[in-house]
């Protein structure tokens, strides 16, 4: 508990070394929630990166952000932050309906996008903004979906104990207590590419997807719970989804916007084809084969707790299919650091308080300044998520989030 207390302290609180000489200055689009999370606090302790500027459609609103984030520019309007030339990189934790139009008006300007998830709003959108001509040209910006929990530790080490072609079924779970939303919330705003499968749902996607290594063919069912006062239409507020992945294998989806009173962690779990196991012991007339069960409790927020439980099935069958003996073995894992995720990733920078968003800026720093990334989401992988999305949403009955007028 001591340790745990000790790194959630630090993770708000890390040391805050010196800027470089050359470091990137951050605008804000819009005094997000999510901000602090995803940029102002790991940019403390990165060298490479100062929080610069901040607008918001409510002036006072930008000005109290700044204030209390210490964020020594606000600016009259997006526009006059995108136009700043002394401004680098541009955050857009925008609500979900926005996301397409300000990610591309910042691209035109020439800024690097640091783009919360879900990247937009359908995979019409996805399409556009990830093909734009402006990224293909020399010294383009670099565009990233901020999907945060793909770059920590746990979940490579967790990737790297699974071989998709083994995979035969994987359940995922996320959630947020009813506590923790609002029905004013935009969570809950059709117009702003609401829903819960935008929200925390948009995780248990990308984590089918990465564990099978492939697109699913087919979204089977998708049972959502929405409202139908006439005001959040179309919003739903938890769901449950089945795919069915090449080679027949079934991915399920479960989240919810209104949660029990007492948070639970999320998590993904694996179940793997049998296999056999090499054993040079055993007669001929007899085949060691072995399946598994793999769990990554807490996908979505590992720097808080997280924990990869492993339960292997062990059979020794004879020719005949008698079973001669079966037994269970059972460990765990936990990966903080590079280090203890292991899979070729000792080297990488990090510390044991360094959050997903901060192993998610050192990348995206990497990247702008041209360095070697070893984690990142393509835009190929960005247009293939919201596919996933649409599908779900098409399944439901509820239909894929509305498309910007914006071109």
């Amino acid at each position: 508990m001591a340790a745990l207390l000790s790194r959630v302290w630090q993770v708000f609180n890390p040391p805050t070394p010196p800027k470089s000489a050359d470091a990137l200055k951050f605008g804000i689009l819009g005094a997000a929630n999510i901000a602090p999370l995803t940029l102002i606090i790991p940019a403390k302790s990165h060298p490479e990166v100062i929080v610069q500027a901040v607008a918001a459609r409510d002036r006072a609103k930008a000005e109290a952000f700044a204030k209390s984030h210490n964020i020594p520019e606000v600016k009259g309007s997006y526009q006059e932050l995108l136009d700043d030339p002394n401004i680098d990189c541009i955050l857009v934790p925008l609500p979900n309906a926005y996301h397409f139009e300000w990610a591309v008006r910042a691209i035109r300007a020439g800024k690097h996008v640091l783009l919360e998830k879900p990247s937009v709003s359908n995979s019409t959108e996805a399409e556009m903004l990830f093909r734009l001509p402006e990224l293909s040209e020399p010294k383009a910006p670099v565009l990233l979906e901020a999907f945060h929990s793909r770059f920590y530790p746990s979940w490579a080490r967790f990737k790297s104990m699974i071989d998709p072609a083994e995979v035969a079924h994987v359940s995922t779970f996320s959630m947020i207590p009813w506590w923790g939303t609002s029905k004013d919330d935009i969570h809950f705003n059709y117009g702003l590419a609401g829903g819960s499968m935008m929200a925390m749902g948009t995780y248990n996607f990308a984590v089918l997807r990465l564990i099978f290594g492939a697109d699913p063919e087919e979204c089977i069912s998708c049972n959502a719970h929405a409202y139908t006062d006439g005001i959040h239409d179309k919003c739903d507020w938890d769901f449950e989804a089945k795919f069915r992945f090449p080679g027949g294998a079934i991915g399920e989806a479960k989240s919810t916007l209104n949660g029990p009173t007492i948070w639970e962690p999320s998590w993904a779990a694996v179940k793997t084809r049998e296999v056999t196991i090499p054993d040079p012991e055993l007669p001929a007339t007899q085949k060691h084969f072995q399946s598994r069960e793999l769990t990554l409790h807490g996908f979505v927020h590992g720097v808080f707790w997280h924990r990869i439980d492993v339960k292997k099935h062990n059979e020794i069958r004879a020719e005949d299919g008698t079973v001669v003996k079966k037994w269970d073995e059972t460990e765990s894992h936990k990966a903080y650091t590079w280090e203890e995720a292991g899979a070729g990733f000792e080297d990488l920078p990090g510390e044991v308080y360094w959050m997903s968003f901060r192993h998610q800026l050192e990348q995206f720093v990497n990247k702008v300044k041209g360095r070697p990334t070893q984690h990142w989401v393509t835009p190929e992988d960005s247009i293939s998520q919201m596919k996933m999305i649409d599908m779900a949403y098409e399944k439901s009955g509820l239909g894929p989030r509305p498309t910007s007028q914006f071109r």
